[in-house]
């Protein structure tokens, strides 16, 4: 029984995880605000349906609406910008969102299986994050990286340009700077 209860936990936890992007193709303002006008009704439907419980099996299902509103919201808000910084949002929104719902299901256990139960969420969530935090330092390094290549090949070619002179040379620094951005 206690190994399904961690099964019945980890379904939850990868669902909530990949939960389908039906808005994926927002691409204007417009668009996006209806979006989050659905996702703001959406999470007042299924915070109503869980009126119908009570106790624990309520609490799990507000987390549960909280966590699809949260994670579909951050879904929006990459879907429209399709920045990393708003895909790094995405995952640490599904990651907490993982999380509260993980630690309701928890509050059901009592003693060493809720620690165990919690730390496990707790576990799952600070791996994401820190898969985020490493993806970023990753991305920055690159930027870095490509600046750092960037300058030594805008070097390289005013040395040629060096080489010339009048007209070809001007014309030599102008695609040089052109081309570098400088």
């Amino acid at each position: 029984m206690k190994n399904q209860i961690k099964f019945k936990a980890s379904c939850l936890v990868a669902a909530l995880l990949f939960i389908p992007v039906a808005q994926a193709a927002v691409s204007s303002k417009s668009e996006y605000a209806a979006v989050k006008a659905r996702m703001a009704a959406d999470y007042k439907v299924d915070r109503a349906a869980c009126d119908a419980s009570s106790g624990n099996a309520k609490d799990i299902c507000v987390e549960k609406a909280k966590a699809r509103e949260k994670v579909g919201l951050a879904e929006a808000e990459f879907a429209h910008t399709g920045s990393t910084e708003d895909g790094n949002k995405l995952q640490i929104a599904k990651a907490e969102s993982a999380y509260a719902v993980a630690k309701e299901i928890c509050d059901e256990k009592s003693g060493n299986d809720k620690d165990i139960c919690v730390k496990e969420a707790k576990a799952a969530e600070a791996k994401i994050q820190g898969d985020v935090k490493m993806g970023k330092k990753i991305d920055s390094a690159m930027q870095e990286d490509l600046k750092t290549q960037r300058d030594a090949n805008y070097k390289v070619g005013l040395e040629k340009c060096d080489a010339l002179s009048g007209d070809a040379k001007t014309g030599c620094v102008t695609k040089l700077k052109t081309t570098y951005g400088k």
